[in-house]
């Protein structure tokens, strides 16, 4: 008992070493948690960010201008039964038809959409119910070198094609296109054969002996008897599901072969329409066809195939007669027959033959849409009566006043009239001056002064021209013909400060290119149109330039005594601060400028007249030689 009491008793007594014990233990626990608790504590702490202060915008009342004489045209969709489609009409976009609101801006570089141009054989975008057509070169081997074949090997090569079912492997040993035309109208009015081979991008190709195969699916919604009518100069034939029902390839006026049996190529079909070789169609007399009959919704396979012998002028009309229905008459006294579509015309559609066809050879808008569906009657009955036109409507007046800000934050609303020394002078709404000092304006309205007070620009379109050298076949050669001329443009526009000051703000530099007919100088077209967004390079001497990446190919040729294509005519250059002021502006003609916001609405290869108002180009006349 003594030795457990001395051992205890060394150092310091019993119980404050027990107490000691303790609070070390509790002292440690305590730190420990401390030390947890912190520790979560900092990982679920939420700290907001700072307020941001965020400077309040200045709304200005919108600068719209409502013209007096504004009216929407009167719509020709009112009638007196409203026509609803069984199903959505899919049409081809107006490739051409682009606003303003398109244009995408991409890197600061404002373009048109890529869609490609409509051509008299066809446009790049297929809408489904259309025909595709495939060029060949039958002077060429697949692989293009040149191969000897003269005109009478050429109507052999297609009379093969036409008697071996229309399969594309009898003409495989031939050069084939890798570019395929789609079209919802086949007719081809008369005009040089050097068009086909640019509209398939085969500029190189001479424009004799080839070929352009159509093939698509024939169909009517309904019951249906009718025949084609037609002129090829030289090859036009049309089968259905493989049978002939109609050549309408080049033959004399009595109705012999010709000089190159152009006729030889479908075999034995003769003609049996009544009035067959009667009248004219293009720049022969017309073949009639064999009657065919459809059964409703049932498809069939259609083929139609054109080409050209010994080069020179080119022709393939091809037009449709209903069984027992009247239309009007031609100046020939004879029907105006409906040509060859699956589709609605679209605008673009018709421009491309309207600029080529006779008025009055053949009807462009009217006659049966070859496809499954239609648009059918609506039980819903309204009246006949013009559309009702709203009030006119007083222009608004676009104020000059302005909300301005200082940089206390005080606000008041006038309209700025200089900058004299270091103040700001600004007009209120009853007319008198305010003057502030400069330096107590906002950051943001001290820029708005310096971007509405630009120095002098320039502008100016700049354009390049390359003639194309067009080689004629051994034929035009030896009757003395002139191959048409055909020039490429590409244009731009070029912007330079020659007033003095840095203007380091945006902006935006546009062009339109505009052409004119020869037929009739008062129908243009947009050949191009481009803009660009940008900021004035100091290192450029206050200049700046682009060129478009299109090129706009004019045709210009002499045919029955009429000289038709285009040239090119005007142009407009626009230059706009970042407010979408226009600063400086360059037109060659006032009607561009004088009609801005209509030209906005149109896009490149619209035809226009001199109020920007989308036109349809003017046909050549009548050859005094035929009617």
């Amino acid at each position: 008992m003594k030795k457990k009491l001395s051992k205890v008793n060394k150092g310091a007594p019993s119980g404050f070493v027990i107490s000691l014990a303790i609070h070390a233990a509790a002292f440690f626990l305590a730190g420990l948690f401390v030390v947890f608790t912190v520790t979560q504590k900092e990982e679920k702490k939420f700290v907001p960010p700072k307020p941001v202060d965020r400077p309040k915008m200045k709304l200005k009342k919108p600068k719209v201008k409502v013209k007096k004489s504004a009216k929407p045209k009167a719509t020709t969709r009112i009638v007196t039964k409203v026509q609803k489609a069984s199903m959505p009409d899919i049409q081809l976009p107006e490739m051409s038809g682009m606003s303003e609101g398109m244009v995408g801006d991409i890197g600061g570089f404002e373009i048109m959409p890529e869609i490609e141009e409509m051509t008299i054989f066809g446009g790049g975008q297929t809408i489904g119910n259309d025909f595709v057509g495939t060029f060949y070169d039958l002077k060429r081997d697949r692989n293009g070198g040149a191969i000897s074949m003269d005109v009478y090997q050429y109507t052999d090569e297609l009379k093969k094609f036409v008697s071996r079912g229309w399969k594309p492997s009898a003409l495989s040993r031939f050069y084939r296109s890798p570019k395929k035309l789609y079209t919802t109208a086949i007719s081809v009015p008369h005009l040089p054969s050097t068009v086909a081979p640019f509209a398939f991008d085969e500029p190189d190709t001479i424009a004799n002996q080839w070929a352009v195969h159509y093939t698509g699916t024939l169909v009517y919604p309904e019951d249906i008897k009718f025949r084609f009518w037609g002129h090829g100069d030289d090859i036009l034939l049309v089968a259905v599901d493989g049978k002939v029902v109609l050549n309408a390839c080049w033959g004399n006026t009595d109705g012999s072969l010709g000089t190159y049996g152009a006729r030889l190529i479908a075999g034995k079909w003769v003609s049996s329409a009544a009035k067959n070789r009667t009248w004219y169609l293009g720049n022969n007399l017309a073949w009639g066809g064999d009657w065919v009959e459809l059964k409703a919704g049932e498809p069939h396979q259609m083929d139609v195939l054109l080409g050209e012998q010994p080069g020179g002028n080119f022709c393939a009309m091809l037009v449709v007669e209903e069984f027992g229905a009247e239309y009007e008459t031609n100046p020939q006294n004879e029907s105006l027959l409906p040509i060859f579509r699956t589709s609605e015309m679209t605008h673009d559609v018709a421009d491309a033959i309207l600029e080529h066809l006779v008025p009055g050879e053949a009807d462009v808008f009217g006659g049966p849409i070859f496809r499954d569906y239609m648009a059918k009657p609506s039980t819903n009955e309204v009246a006949e009566v013009e559309p009702a036109m709203p009030e006119e409507q007083p222009e608004e007046e676009v104020s000059p006043l302005r909300l301005w800000t200082l940089a206390d934050g005080k606000t008041f609303e006038g309209e700025f009239i200089s900058k004299i020394g270091d103040q700001a002078v600004f007009k209120n709404a009853k007319g008198r001056q305010i003057k502030v000092p400069y330096n107590q304006m906002s950051a943001d309205d001290i820029e708005y002064i310096a971007i509405s007070r630009p120095p002098k620009f320039e502008v100016e379109i700049v354009r390049s021209v390359k003639p194309y050298h067009v080689q004629l076949s051994n034929y035009e050669l030896e009757r003395g013909n002139l191959p048409p001329r055909i020039q490429d443009y590409t244009f731009g526009a070029k912007v330079r400060q020659v007033g003095g000051g840095d203007y380091p703000y945006e902006l935006k530099l546009e062009f339109y290119a505009i052409g004119a007919q020869y037929l009739d100088p008062s129908k243009h077209r947009i050949l191009d149109y481009q803009s660009r967004v940008f900021t004035l390079d100091p290192e450029d001497d206050g200049a700046f330039q682009f060129t478009s990446g299109r090129v706009a190919r004019l045709f210009d040729y002499t045919q029955i005594n009429q000289r038709r294509g285009m040239k090119y005519a005007e142009s407009l250059v626009l230059l706009t601060d970042s407010r979408g002021e226009i600063i400086a502006y360059n037109s060659t003609a006032n009607w561009l400028m004088d009609n801005l916001d209509e030209l906005r609405k149109r896009g490149i290869g619209n035809y226009i007249n001199k109020k920007c108002e989308r036109v349809y180009p003017t046909g050549p006349e009548k050859n005094p030689s035929l009617y």
